[in-house]
């Protein structure tokens, strides 16, 4: 992990460039969209301040923000539909409930008016935050392309994200109706190299896999004895464990987790059928054994933030991410 003074050096002052092959994936979108749209001002870099200052109270922003772009991104696109504020929106859908990290693009967003006012969306800022604190927590800079417009429309019954439990031919299903490859599907969940999982979205494999009365027998012994310990059967409190079970690399971004999975050692079922799949434990074995897991992943938070996106007059650039104007 970087200490502070060099995390808040990054934050005050990096502007890096990669070149990602030439690759555009969204159409109307391209990096650098916002240059001379706000005279001088490098808006990148504003939201890059405000996401490091938060970072800096609190490390676990980083698997809160990379886990709202993906809600976001596979709810009607990415849109940022899943800022809206009502009743009846995004945020109100179960898988939603528990999404945090609402304050900072908020921040961002306020930020970036003060200097910019109605120039850049809310949906751009969803993909820049996520990019700086996968960068601020060990992962590679990678450059985004930027252009999004925000959606207006946000229904919790447009809610339906793959659940912990799906299977490896019906995940790939769902990301392949969002123009992504299984080969991205594994770099994204990846993504699960840090942050933490509640018990009740794996206790079925401490006590009833499947319906059997029985701990999933996939899963390595002193894992299932150390959750079990955690996650008492009739506990009344949720606790969490981490997605990468090495506790020297579960609050960085690297290709840990795919090394973990490799051993039995997923918490979620579809991370450990990941690594037992035949359509998938290759790309697993390579991305645990390689050396370009940042780059590759970056390159997949591309393609996933060019889902399904608004440009050009589509949509609009709320004035506030909770509102529509």
């Amino acid at each position: 992990m970087m200490k502070a003074s060099t995390i808040l050096a990054l934050g005050l002052g990096l502007i890096m460039l990669m070149n990602l092959a030439g690759h555009c994936y969204g159409d109307g979108l391209q990096v650098g969209f916002y240059k001379g749209k706000c005279k001088l001002v490098d808006v990148e870099s504003i939201v890059r301040i405000v996401v490091t200052s938060r970072f800096l109270k609190d490390k676990t922003i980083a698997p809160a923000l990379i886990r709202m772009q993906f809600h976001d991104c596979f709810v009607n696109g990415c849109d940022a539909s899943i800022l809206l504020d009502g009743s009846n929106s995004e945020k109100t859908a179960p898988p939603n409930l528990s999404v945090r990290g609402y304050e900072v693009i908020d921040a961002a967003k306020a930020a970036v008016e003060a200097v910019c006012p109605g120039v850049v969306s809310c949906a751009d800022i969803i993909t820049m935050a996520t990019r700086d604190v996968i960068l601020l927590s060990g992962g590679g800079f990678y450059s985004i392309e930027t252009g999004r417009r925000d959606g207006l429309v946000s229904l919790a019954t447009n809610v339906n994200l793959p659940s912990p439990s799906i299977s490896v031919s019906d995940s790939i299903k769902a990301f392949a109706n969002k123009g992504l490859n299984p080969t991205d599907m594994v770099y994204l969940l990846g993504g699960h190299t840090i942050g933490v999982a509640h018990c009740s979205l794996f206790q079925d494999r401490l006590y009833n896999f499947q319906g059997t009365g029985k701990a999933d027998p996939t899963m390595d012994l002193s894992l299932l004895k150390t959750l079990k310990s955690k996650c008492p059967q009739n506990s009344t409190f949720d606790n969490t464990a981490n997605l990468d079970q090495n506790p020297f690399s579960s609050s960085i971004v690297d290709n840990s987790y795919y090394k973990q999975i490799l051993k039995n050692r997923g918490i979620l079922q579809i991370d450990q059928t990941l690594a037992l799949d035949q359509s998938t434990k290759p790309i697993v074995t390579y991305i645990a054994n390689g050396f370009d897991f940042n780059t590759k992943f970056g390159q997949a938070m591309v393609k996933l933030g060019a889902v399904q996106v608004l440009t050009g007059s589509q949509g609009e650039i709320r004035k506030s991410c909770r509102a529509t104007n």
